[in-house]
């Protein structure tokens, strides 16, 4: 063996040490180890194990940044990296002895983190089962025990077991090594990829490379079949250790496929999923170890942290209350007129698919991805799925077929329960769900698709089947994605408790009773109307695209349901007030006995509001705000937003009650480290305590780490402060706070201080230059082609209708359309625009954002 040459990037040499001692068969052999010391650290140790094919090089930026209190080991295998060639063939089996025989060596006697990789995952799991009493926590990455059933080996190991190319790729070249960072995204640097080249220079020290590919278990009776089966079936051993998988969902080996099976077999464990990485996901993700490091660090506050939620009236208790009654429960507006469906038969079918569900082998607590429009289906099929105990993962047409794509690959459903398009949108996506058709198809679309049953036919193996037993308060419910304005679309896992407090504090908020009828013109609130008890419709419009709402498609609907409650996003109701005049006569009156107006998803201007309510003169007009995570939190009617007047941000109101909202003040680099307080006119961090907050990001454990670092409260990700009078303003979100030499600023006040200018539709503000030194742009939408620098009476126009508040504006740009989210047709994407602001400036293609 031999030490790594000095100059490898991000290796100390000091870390390098030698550990003498027998191997799996008694001989004397010596490992390789980095080892950050010191022996004897009072927490104790992370033992880091790699795969194939890397080496200790994988875990250097653990080594230099360990947990404090902890010392961090990562090993060489024998045979690979620095350690002795033995010129053996060691398979699994052998390779947990000797990892057994290296921590004896070590003296290690816990407590023990493993932290592994690849093939380290079974490798360094046969140790853990071994060594439960020693072990504090598992670490595992793309690594798997098990081939997932129904599913085949992957591509490029298949490929590189021919042979062909086994030893073509594997010994004689680097390229298995060299392919295997290719994937990674970004691609590693040269310097870099040099150091996990570096071990491996000569054909003669790459013998094991081979010999670990030649290693997996592909087909049955294979001399490792066995051991990894035992350490498959040992898992459960761990049920009481604290669990944690990272994973790089790009991985071409072990995709998300092998991380369900691991969260299959280890149920409780935490997990996160890097969007983007690849293999090499402690290579990938530039976080790693950072995340590795907090998570051993919280192993003394594992309790997850909830927002206890009373125990209420089942999400279907509604439905099973009015069982025998026949008015409409849900109005669908078709091109050939409104067809209802009843309360009792609502329920009815509600029950069916519960039944159907569970007679079809549905378990409680498996996941069933719903591609299905709002209407009558989506409602029997996600109330039956709650009344079954299954999780509802609710996935709506505004992320967009990519943002859908990335929100089920996250989800892992079992099941699909889709329409024919979206069938064959999943097809595409790579799941193994088993697929549910909503509507009757050929037998060959059947096949095309992968049809497995129909809706219809669930419902009616229910009708013959006993239901089952409903499920507790405290089991999960729901999985919702957020819209994907600020990045990839997260999801967000409530349990039913906090589903029904939700629901209750809706009710309790606008005294909404069974005499209140409901018009939604937003796909998920739609689906309130069965929970609350009341009668519901959506109108006929294209829900990915709200700015598609007529105001004769909205009176239509009014007047089906002879609605008392209307809900519309901004973008909805601004083309409702575009076409007011085409409303029908017959239909005027049904708008007048609208009680309640509200909309969210972003701010509504107060005009907009008053433009809307001239259709609808009895009506209120409210703005709740909230998110996916949590609402509602606050709540302003229009006078008081018109009270509000400007200031800088957007007026949301006041908490509602059993609400609770703090700030947690910026730093002067824009981040939200101040403590949590009530405080008035501190600009921060938005922070929420409530019992219809989410429980948790779904398999997105870092992300959940920072948002609920202070426990009880969830960090909303806005910012925002109190006025004098105790309202709420937002001013932005924390990732487009504008960080300048002067300190922080926030977009939202000095975009509508921009939009009060004839000329300009929207305005986004947005920070150019290095953070912490950033100028601050305007780029204006003028409705118009032309992106590029504004003219000087635009830029001269902008500068002094912001004078008041003090902040320079560098440059002023133009497009024609600001890029905006799908779902609401609203958010801005500040980030996309920044970035094209940043090119214009730098001289490049001007294009569009």
């Amino acid at each position: 063996m031999s030490l790594p040459p000095s100059g490898l990037h991000g290796l100390d040499p000091a870390w390098s040490r030698e550990i003498t001692g027998p191997d799996s068969a008694g001989t004397i052999r010596t490992w390789h180890v980095l080892d950050s010391g010191p022996e004897g650290a009072p927490k104790g140790t992370l033992l880091c194990v790699h795969g194939n094919p890397s080496w200790s090089y994988l875990w250097r930026r653990l080594v230099a940044a360990p947990p404090a209190g902890w010392r961090v080991i990562a090993i060489d295998h024998l045979d690979m990296g620095f350690s002795e060639r033995t010129g053996t063939v060691r398979r699994l089996a052998p390779r947990v002895d000797d990892l057994d025989s290296l921590t004896q060596a070590l003296k290690l006697t816990g407590p023990v983190v493993t932290v592994a990789h690849d093939w380290g995952g079974p490798i360094s799991l046969g140790w853990a089962e071994r060594h439960v009493d020693q072990l504090a926590g598992v670490v595992l990455s793309n690594t798997g025990v098990h081939q997932p059933e129904g599913s085949p080996a992957p591509t490029v190991i298949r490929a590189a077991r021919t042979p062909a190319m086994l030893n073509a790729v594997t010994k004689r070249t680097r390229n298995f090594i060299r392919g295997g960072l290719l994937f990674s995204r970004p691609l590693p640097s040269r310097e870099i990829r040099t150091g996990y080249y570096a071990p491996y220079g000569r054909t003669d020290r790459r013998a094991a490379i081979e010999e670990f590919v030649q290693d997996i278990p592909l087909e049955p009776g294979h001399p490792s079949a066995a051991a990894l089966d035992e350490i498959a079936a040992g898992l459960d051993k761990l049920a009481d250790v604290p669990v944690l998988l990272l994973w790089g969902p790009r991985d071409p080996v072990f995709s998300d496929l092998y991380l369900r099976d691991l969260i299959d077999r280890m149920p409780h464990a935490d997990v996160h999923r890097y969007e983007g990485s690849s293999h090499f996901v402690p290579e990938d993700a530039p976080t790693f170890a950072a995340d590795v490091a907090q998570w051993v660090q919280d192993l003394d506050r594992r309790e997850e942290a909830t927002h206890p939620a009373p125990a209420g009236t089942p999400l279907w208790g509604a439905l099973e209350r009015r069982r025998r009654d026949k008015t409409p429960a849900v109005t669908e507006m078709t091109v050939n007129g409104p067809t209802v469906t009843t309360f009792t038969q609502m329920n009815t079918r509600v029950e069916d698919v519960a039944a159907g569900l569970a007679a079809f082998g549905v378990q409680a607590g498996d996941r069933i991805a719903l591609l299905v429009p709002p209407g009558v289906d989506l409602t029997a099929a996600l109330y039956g799925i709650w009344r079954r105990g299954a999780i509802a993962v609710v996935v709506d047409a505004g992320l967009g077929l990519r943002g859908m794509r990335t929100a089920l690959r996250s989800a892992g459903p079992q099941y699909v329960i889709a329409i024919p398009k979206g069938l064959a949108a999943v097809r595409t996506m790579g799941l193994t769900a088993k697929h549910i058709c909503v509507g009757d198809l050929p037998d060959t679309a059947r096949r095309v698709l992968g049809v497995s049953t129909t809706l219809v036919e669930i419902e009616a193996l229910g009708s013959d089947s006993p239901l089952p037993e409903p499920p507790a308060d405290d089991a999960q419910a729901a999985i919702a994605f957020t819209s994907g304005a600020t990045g990839p679309a997260k999801g967000v896992l409530y349990l039913h408790r906090q589903l029904q407090a939700q629901r209750d504090a809706l009710a309790d908020l606008y005294a909404i009773t069974d005499d209140d009828r409901l018009v939604a013109a937003f796909g998920v609130f739609a689906l309130f109307g069965a929970a609350l008890g009341i009668s519901s419709a959506v109108p006929d419009m294209d829900l990915t695209a709200p700015a598609t709402l007529t105001a004769t498609a909205l009176a239509e609907a009014v007047d089906a349901v002879d609605a008392t409650l209307v809900f519309g996003s901004p973008a909805a109701l601004a083309n409702v007030a575009e076409t007011r005049s085409q409303v029908p006569i017959r239909c005027q009156e049904a708008l007048a006995g609208v009680r309640l107006l509200l909309s969210t998803g972003a701010p509504v201007p107060p005009e907009l509001l008053r433009e809307v309510l001239q259709m609808m003169p009895s009506a209120q007009a409210h703005a709740p705000y909230g998110m996916t995570e949590v609402l509602p939190v606050a709540d302003i009617d229009l006078p008081e937003l018109e009270r509000a007047g400007s200031g800088n941000g957007v007026c949301v109101g006041r908490p509602v009650p059993g609400v609770t909202v703090a700030i947690s003040a910026l730093d002067a680099d824009g981040n939200p480290t101040g403590p949590i307080v009530e405080e008035r006119s501190v600009t921060g961090e938005v922070c929420v305590r409530a019992a219809h907050t989410k429980q948790r990001y779904d398999r997105l454990w870092v992300t959940e780490r920072a948002a609920s670092r202070d426990r009880g409260w969830h960090r909303t990700g806005d910012v925002g402060h109190f006025d004098d009078e105790g309202r709420l303003w937002i001013e932005g979100r924390l990732v487009h706070v504008i960080v300048t030499a002067d300190g922080p600023v926030t977009p939202v006040g000095l975009e509508r201080l921009t939009e009060a200018i004839p000329a300009v539709r929207r305005a986004a503000a947005v920070g150019v230059g290095p953070r912490g030194a950033q100028q601050v742009v305007m780029v204006v939408e003028l409705g118009a082609s032309g992106n590029g620098l504004a003219p000087a009476p635009l830029r001269d126009a902008v500068r002094l209708a912001v004078k008041a508040t003090g902040i320079e504006i560098a440059a002023v740009l133009t497009v024609a359309s600001l890029p905006v989210d799908i779902r609401h047709n609203s958010k801005i994407d500040r980030v996309r625009v920044g970035q094209w602001a940043q090119r214009v400036l730098d001289g490049g293609r001007v294009g569009a954002p």
